[in-house]
């Protein structure tokens, strides 16, 4: 293999490399990774009553969905 097609490798791996770091920096900076919905979900179902309700409640929707399954 001659050198230039090497240089030429480096080169390029270095510039995707940067251009890679460069739109996870922006991403950090602009807050593409800030997940404010998992905190509110949190918080919303903080005791263990809460969470029994919820799991009642998720019982009585999958309840309802096979009482109105009707196969064609």
């Amino acid at each position: 293999m001659d050198s230039w097609i090497i240089i030429l490798m480096l080169g390029v791996s270095v510039f995707l490399g940067a251009l890679a770091l460069f739109g996870i920096m922006w991403a950090i900076k602009t807050g593409q990774f800030d997940d404010k919905e998992k905190f509110l979900n949190q918080v919303q179902f903080d005791g263990e009553e809460e969470l029994n309700d919820a799991a009642e409640q998720e019982r009585k929707k999958a309840a309802m969905k096979k009482k109105n399954y009707r196969p064609e």
